[in-house]
This record gives structure tokens, C-alpha cells and sequence, in this order.
């Protein structure tokens, strides 16, 4: 699998994070969304929001897809990412639950 066969949502997540639009970005995310980041844990849009304006957006990261690693059936995929930004800078795992074509989980870790 490669960069360009992420599922859309995975897609909107980076390609909003780069326009620094919020509410694309909010959007890509299921409604019940869980996001955990080095075990700080966002529930649901607002949640989604908090970490984007603090650790993401707010930050003004990029991100660059290194690799990808997917189980399409069970809609996990694992993204090895090179961040850059006014934040978090180097490779990290980005590893998103995918349902009805939107993240219901990302785990950074």
C-alpha cells in the first residue's frame, strides 16, 4: 500500500492539516472519535478540536508519509509520518481506526 491508497479520511486529515483548515479537519473524524496522543485522550469533535488547535493545526504541522501498513478489513492503518512544524519535529507512528469513511481512532504513540 502506498501513500496515495490511504482511506479519504486519512487523506483529509493530512490534506486539511496542511490547508491549517479546522473544520475539514474536525470533519474527517466520526462523531464518537477517539484520539490518543502519547496518552493524552480527546473524545468525539470537540476533543478532536482541542488537540488539533494545540498540538496540530495550532502547531502548524506537516505531515509526510513515510510508509503505510494497512488490514483493510478490520480498517486499521499504521502510517510511519516525518512531522515538521512549530511542534512536535521527526518520525512518529500515526495509527488510525477507519469506519464509514471517517477515523473513529488515531493513536500516536
Amino acid at each position: 500500500m502506498t501513500e496515495h491508497d490511504v482511506p479519504h479520511a486519512i487523506r483529509e486529515f493530512i490534506d486539511a492539516t496542511h490547508a491549517g483548515d479546522t473544520e475539514r479537519f474536525v470533519a474527517a473524524f466520526t462523531d464518537d472519535a477517539y484520539l490518543n496522543d502519547w496518552g493524552r485522550e480527546f473524545h468525539g469533535h470537540r476533543g478532536v478540536r482541542s488537540w488539533d488547535s494545540t498540538d496540530n493545526i495550532g502547531k502548524q504541522a506537516h505531515f509526510e508519509i513515510l510508509s503505510v501498513e494497512a488490514d483493510e478489513a478490520a480498517g486499521s492503518f499504521n502510517l510511519t509520518v516525518q512531522v515538521t512544524g512549530n511542534g512536535f519535529n521527526g518520525i512518529g507512528p500515526l495509527n488510525f481506526i477507519v469506519r464509514d469513511g471517517r477515523i473513529a481512532s488515531l493513536r500516536i504513540s
